[in-house]
């Protein structure tokens, strides 16, 4: 979904920072008309970890709108972390001394989710996922990325980017002290996807500042600033780039290719890193929100591998194709009636399909956001090495819509009939359209709306793909075949990750399963598999959570007989914000009745 922040630690980060806005209003309301001291308290603490979350957290603060937080990168160092830390465990202690038992129903499960989320960073304290700071998919040699997410239309907007540049030898130099401690400890990623990352750090070491990507902001037209500001402001920039931020990446590139990858690890899984079976287990914990094994986990992957093939062989026949399902994925990822030879008329593709799944959402929502969203090219300096698509969230203060950002890289491996569901899931019914609902609601606090329950989140937007059947938008053998490809991208994850962190499958033996199982190219599929062995156990979030509002959906169906309203199903799904999957199922359970007769 959402690559931001890109200066956090991509491994896997559990944290009790979260994305960062100001909820002054909403407690100024919960003071006047809290029944007890108990909620007062409770919402006085929300408000106050909000603005530490602002402090802590800068660039989340920029991505979701909060400009007076703009000239800062996030303080990354050892003794910021510690600090956090210590944070942590303070804010568990204090919310533990609340009484649930005088609060509201609403507010007692806001007090379980924010008690949760400190519980979670505790226990994963030991395990020090903050020493990942970098990966191929992102870090502080992509941190350019987040002027994409910022406005530049005064001047305070641009000598605030300046700030930014000013004092990037010092989040350089931080990140450096993680890196450095990461391979005394040997936390460290294995060595074959953190190769990647050289170019990606060449792409920021330029000879000329006018090409290096952080002076993007200043090749637009902004018509606010005039001649005389722009010029210095220029000119600043420059000197910046120049003096500054360059020479930092010198010193990355000599640092990562003579110090940490000789000490990258040889082999890919988690289990391989110290406490490595024990941060596994936690990672899948977290991700899934299930107390799930990662044996059964892998169990439930091999079951849902082998049904989706089932009815890969069924559209096979569908589409006329008298060969084997091998064969017809060779077709599928060969065929040139599948690929646009040109990355401006896919992204041009994708557009129009986002303006014919619009107006379909009627027919399975009631409620719809008011955000609107975009599509846009992934940044081709990320483009390489990332997947074919992510989302981003819109600002909080309306200044950006939501973006489903799209990979035009090499166009010729990015076939047609994976559109309409990569679509449904990136923008809508999946992440815009969840996320948006999620943002507008005003009667829950700012942690809710913005929560990050990856198997909620990642489960309803595969979820949401499935809901093209009854929008009426797979309607041809390729586009349905798809939709199925993804759901097996989804359930050959289970197998892969827990194969690769859990039961020690090398590399090459992840790839051979996914290329077994799945049409995709096989240049998305090694992108893949280094994204999974990079990320321990977020890759299982997707088809457990699908799975679990897939049979949600069944249960309360036959609760409900006649009654099943698909639409009033997804309100309950939606309306509380993002949730654990068994705090989710309690919420859309609790008001279901078996229909009188």
């Amino acid at each position: 979904m959402n690559r931001f922040p890109l200066t956090a630690a991509i491994f896997f980060v559990v944290s009790a920072i979260a994305l960062p806005g100001c909820d002054r209003a909403h407690v100024d309301l919960v003071a006047a008309t809290a029944p007890n001291a108990a909620t007062r308290n409770l919402h006085a603490i929300f408000a106050r970890e909000w603005q530490h979350d602002l402090n802590e957290s800068p660039v989340w603060a920029s991505s979701l709108g909060e400009r007076g937080y703009d000239a800062r990168w996030d303080d990354v160092s050892l003794v910021a972390q510690a600090r956090r830390d210590a944070h942590d465990r303070d804010v568990l202690d204090e919310v533990a001394r609340i009484g649930r038992a005088e609060l509201s129903q609403t507010d007692a499960l806001s007090y379980d989710l924010f008690r949760l989320k400190y519980q979670t960073a505790v226990e994963g304290h030991p395990f020090r996922l903050w020493l990942f700071p970098l990966n191929q998919r992102g870090g502080i040699q992509t941190a350019d990325e987040i002027a994409d997410a910022l406005p530049f239309t005064t001047v305070q907007n641009h000598v605030d980017w300046n700030a930014r540049l000013a004092s990037f030898p010092t989040y350089m130099a931080a990140t450096i002290e993680v890196l450095t401690e990461a391979i005394r400890q040997r936390m460290v990623h294995p060595r074959v996807p953190m190769q990647r990352v050289v170019a990606q750090i060449d792409g920021q070491i330029v000879d000329d500042p006018l090409k290096s990507p952080f002076f993007a902001p200043y090749k637009k037209n902004v018509a606010t600033l005039s001649n005389v500001e722009r010029e210095r402001l220029v000119n600043e920039a420059k000197t910046l780039i120049t003096t500054r931020v360059v020479p930092s990446f010198v010193k990355l590139r000599s640092f990562f290719v003579n110090a940490y990858l000789p000490a990258c690890r040889e082999t890919v899984g988690a289990w391989d890193l110290p406490n490595g079976p024990a941060l596994y287990a936690f990672a899948a914990r977290v991700h899934t929100t299930t107390r799930v094994t990662p044996d059964e986990i892998h169990a439930i992957g091999q079951r849902e591998v082998s049904r989706i093939r089932g009815e890969m062989e069924i559209v096979k026949s569908r589409a006329g194709f008298s060969g084997s399902l091998r064969e017809f994925f060779s077709f599928l990822r060969s065929d040139a009636r599948f690929f646009y030879k040109d990355g401006s008329d896919l992204l041009r593709a994708y557009r129009e399909l986002a303006k014919r799944v619009d107006p379909e959402l009627v027919k399975v929502f009631r409620r719809l956001p008011r955000t609107p969203y975009g599509v846009t090219p992934i940044p081709e300096i990320a483009a390489p090495d990332t997947t074919t698509a992510y989302y981003r969230e819109s600002a909080s203060d309306g200044s950006r819509a939501g973006t489903f950002f799209v990979n035009l890289y090499k166009p010729e491996v990015r076939p047609r009939w994976e559109m309409v569901s990569l679509t449904l899931h990136e923008a809508v019914p999946g992440h815009h359209l969840q996320t948006a609902l999620a943002m507008e609601d005003e009667t829950i606090p700012k942690f809710r709306r913005h929560g990050e329950y990856s198997a909620y989140v990642e489960g309803w937007a595969l979820y949401a793909e499935t809901l093209g059947e009854e929008m009426g938008l797979y309607d041809d053998p390729y586009s349905k075949f798809g939709q199925l490809t993804y759901e097996m991208w989804r359930a050959v994850r289970l197998v892969v990750d827990t194969g690769i962190h859990h039961l020690h499958w090398d590399r090459q033996r992840a790839i051979d399963f996914f290329m077994e199982n799945a049409p995709k190219s096989e240049h998305d599929i090694v992108n893949e598999v280094d994204r999974y062995i990079v990320w321990p156990g977020q890759a299982l979030a997707y088809k457990m959570g699908e799975l679990r509002i897939k049979d949600l959906r069944k249960r309360k169906a036959a609760e409900l007989g006649t009654s099943f309203d698909l639409k009033a199903f997804h309100e309950d799904v939606l309306r509380s914000g993002p949730l654990p999957l068994d705090i989710l199922e309690h919420e859309v359970m609790k008001g279901a009745r078996r229909p009188s007769r």
